[in-house]
């Protein structure tokens, strides 16, 4: 699973070459107020690039003696290594691709904390501060290029799917690449990483230039996720909520291949948002799609909007199984709308400024026992609002799964308790029960302990 270790010493590539005093012992510093232990597990989810596990746990307790330091020097910082991963390194040199992600890294936790957690220059209690603040982490990150293009299709699905729907997730990604489209994923491994490495195929057949490969991210599941070895524009969200505002404020599109509750929950996202009234009008291609052995699964996830937040929900995506050009037709027909739309209205091409989305979608939600038991999943809410409180229990879930403190919670206090309408609580319950039996909660294939219980 694991690799052997090395010491090494990297200079940054790219961005904070040079770091204040207080910014340096910031990150060096595992106390309150200390960004140590979060540097630590992010920078070894990327120096273990491509890895074929999703236990976070696993992870750090293999690289228990990794330590990050610094040194300076007149030139600028170097980064200080010992006990890291040596896949990350050829011939005793890091690979420059990992040196790059490794300084995304550094950059967005050094920006978010000084720059927007704690500068005061964002109310973060509010919907519009919470805005501005995804829109300054992705600029400084970079991926807001200019001059801009409606061109950036985000690929959902699961970390954990079969070999024959990655391979398909690959295909429909070459598709996209012959038509000039750029992907933006979750960073990760499976159907993360199968659209872009079909994507490399096709813009190189088309010998395009600047191909842009986005991964976006957040701490809390980076280690389970680590980012796969295309990604070559890499941005670390603070949270779960903020990850899933970039997406939709920088792309242009959502395809959505097989998953299991964590692509759940990011469709029941994208829903609930396109859901609110403000948004009725607003062009925003989204297809699901998969081979034939996945209609299953998409045909489950449709009976579950159908039945719980409507007819309406299911009329703001396509369903496609089986024709990864039909799904990169579709989805360049749909960009041209979008470009038309905005063109039309004045609005920015690279950043989605005009789609509003609620609080409800913004607030982060943190994974406890009393928060889940909390959840209002009851009849008679409006529709994005029943959308969000579904998402909340679907993230909770994929919490409990992939991130090393909930599964430490869950393990001392039991798993979680979700409460709601009968009927809906049962359409939860089978749509759950079809994801494990199907395999598609874990990496592994052994049995998996459900960290939650429908009540």
């Amino acid at each position: 699973m694991f690799g052997e270790f090395i010491d090494a010493e990297v200079w940054p590539e790219g961005s904070l070459e040079v770091l204040s005093q207080f910014e340096a012992d910031q990150l060096q510093s595992s106390g309150s107020g200390g960004l140590y232990p979060l540097l630590r597990r992010c920078m070894l989810a990327v120096l273990n690039s491509d890895s074929n596990t999703d236990d976070a746990r696993a992870l750090l307790r293999t690289y228990r003696d990794f330590e990050v330091g610094f040194i300076r020097q007149d030139r600028g910082l170097k980064v200080s290594l010992k006990n890291a991963p040596a896949d990350a390194f050829v011939d005793g040199k890091m690979i420059r691709g990992t040196r790059e992600l490794l300084s995304a890294v550094l950059r967005d936790i050094v920006f978010t904390r000084n720059e927007v957690i704690d500068s005061g220059r964002f109310d973060l209690s509010t919907s519009g501060g919470i805005t501005n603040a995804v829109f300054h982490i992705v600029r400084n990150a970079r991926l807001l290029m200019l001059p801009a293009s409606v061109n950036l299709a985000v690929c959902w699905g699961g970390h954990a799917i079969s070999r024959e729907e990655y391979d398909y997730s690959k295909q429909v990604g070459y598709e996209l690449g012959l038509r000039g489209l750029n992907v933006c994923t979750g960073c990760g491994p499976g159907a993360m990483k199968g659209p872009m490495k079909g994507a490399t195929i096709g813009h190189a057949k088309q010998r395009i230039r600047g191909s842009r490969y986005v991964g976006i991210t957040e701490p809390g599941i980076i280690a389970a996720e680590s980012p796969n070895p295309i990604v070559n524009s890499l941005v670390i969200m603070p949270d779960m909520e903020k990850r899933l505002e970039a997406f939709v404020r920088v792309g242009h599109g959502i395809i959505v291949f097989p998953g299991g509750v964590g692509t759940a929950e990011e469709i029941l996202y994208l829903l609930g948002v396109l859901l609110h009234p403000d948004n009725k009008n607003q062009p925003f291609p989204m297809i699901m799609t998969g081979p034939a052995s996945a209609e299953p699964y998409f045909r489950q996830i449709d009976e579950f909007v159908g039945a719980t937040i409507g007819a309406e929900a299911q009329r703001r995506y396509q369903v496609i199984i089986g024709d990864p050009r039909e799904v990169a037709r579709q989805m360049k027909q749909g960009l041209k709308e979008v470009l038309d739309f905005r063109t039309r209205h004045g609005d920015a091409y690279y950043f989605n400024w005009r789609l509003t989305i609620d609080d409800d979608f913004q607030r982060p939600f943190v994974a406890a026992h009393q928060a889940m038991r909390d959840l209002n999943i009851n009849e008679g809410l409006p529709p994005h609002k029943l959308a969000a409180n579904l998402r909340r229990a679907f993230s909770g879930i994929v919490s409990g799964n992939v991130r090393e403190d909930t599964a430490e919670i869950i393990e001392r206090e039991g798993p979680f308790e979700i409460y709601g309408s009968g009927r809906i609580m049962g359409l939860m319950d089978e749509l759950l029960s079809g994801f494990v039996a199907q395999h598609r909660m874990k990496i592994s294939r052994g049995d998996y302990d459900p960290c939650y219980v429908i009540k």
